[in-house]
């Protein structure tokens, strides 16, 4: 299972200092923007600075996947493919046209749905087999450091029941519930509070040593 390092943040120098500390070991690095209305939390919203580690010139290695917790996440895309972004993973929640967002995002990257906690499966209504993966958050989308809910693995089974998809679960991961996630079928899981709240590269392997 692939451990993704998640980064929320407000500022550009938070952004990038989390950045160089996970560069050496990871693969992918998932950026969480929140406009304020989604969720009552704002986070940094230029995507040009990211240009200094997805452009081909940066040389980084790094692929960079988007996570829009955002009103109308299809109004993102075009600037943030730009900067170079590869994954687009919109929220349905505040979404004006599922078919439409995966369309779009199609002609620009990978493209997953993503359902808050609260949201239910059903509640997706682009065929799975459309999608690149599926983003299912285990807490409620907007703020990092949140308790890992449980009730997420019947969610995850209930997908896994319908399709072959990749799963990516978001929220609360660490080293007591990553395994219980694997088992219940899940391909990545996205860590932001554990993995950065001590060593970046000990945490990151024991995740890994987990899953």
């Amino acid at each position: 299972m692939e451990i993704i390092p998640g980064i929320l943040e407000k500022d550009w120098s938070e952004i990038e200092k989390k950045i160089e500390l996970v560069r050496p070991f990871a693969n992918t690095i998932h950026i969480d923007i929140i406009d304020g209305k989604f969720a009552p939390n704002t986070t940094f919203l230029d995507p040009a600075p990211f240009k200094k580690y997805t452009s081909p010139s940066a040389g980084s290695g790094l692929f960079f996947e988007l996570h829009m917790m955002v009103e109308d996440p299809i109004s993102y895309l075009d600037k943030w493919a730009e900067a170079g972004f590869g994954r687009f993973l919109g929220h349905i929640e505040k979404m004006t046209d599922q078919v439409e967002f995966v369309a779009k995002a199609q002609l620009l990257g990978e493209v997953g749905l993503a359902i808050d906690m609260k949201t239910q499966i059903e509640e997706i209504k682009v065929p799975f087999e459309d999608l690149d993966s599926m983003l299912l958050m285990s807490v409620n989308a907007g703020f990092s450091g949140q308790k890992f809910n449980p009730a997420v693995i019947e969610k995850i089974k209930e997908v896994t029941d319908k399709t072959f998809i990749p799963i990516e679960v978001d929220g609360g991961i660490n080293d007591s519930n990553i395994f219980d996630i694997k088992q219940a079928g899940v391909l990545s899981c996205v860590s932001t509070g554990f993995i950065f709240g001590g060593n970046p590269q000990d945490q990151y392997k024991k995740l890994q040593s987990l899953s």
